[in-house]
């Protein structure tokens, strides 16, 4: 099965929201689990801001790549986001995701390339410093999550 990184459609929402609802974690999720039906796009998330993956046709990960909020920062891109279904993982979809944002980050002419990522999220961070990014900061016990302190890593990467 060929894997296939695209740019995302309106029409994908509902298959993105299926996957979103369903890869949900507290590995990776600060925010509540988002509900079934729940919008995908909104204000703030736009089709253009997410590649998508293909595997034979079928959906099965999606990345956030969201530009700067200020002018000052208009050479950096973020990554706020990244799933793979249960069924694709362990195929590469994380990683191709991850290679296609730096990819189109340097396409929009982007300098740099940041994210955040809980701290017992090994898998994740693992994926991130295989491409090169490094922990560029640490937020000590940012986040409250079931009962445990989690800290918020900071990590980027020159493009």
């Amino acid at each position: 099965m060929p894997l296939r990184i695209r740019p995302a459609a309106p029409t994908d929402a509902p298959l993105l929201a299926h996957l979103d609802h369903h890869a949900w974690s507290r590995l990776h999720a600060v925010m509540p689990k988002p509900a079934v039906g729940a919008p995908f796009f909104d204000d703030r998330h736009h089709p253009d801001d997410y590649l998508v993956a293909t595997l034979a046709d079928h959906l099965v990960g999606f990345i956030r790549l969201a530009p700067a909020f200020i002018e000052a920062s208009a050479h950096v891109r973020q990554i706020q986001g990244l799933a793979v279904s249960e069924s694709a993982r362990g195929n590469g979809v994380g990683r191709a995701l991850v290679r296609a944002a730096i990819e189109k980050a340097r396409t929009e002419g982007a300098r740099r390339i940041t994210l955040r990522v809980l701290s017992h999220n090994t898998p994740a961070r693992r994926l991130y410093e295989g491409e090169g990014f490094a922990v560029e900061g640490v937020l000590p016990g940012e986040f409250l999550l079931d009962g445990e302190y989690v800290d918020d890593v900071l990590m980027g990467r020159a493009l």
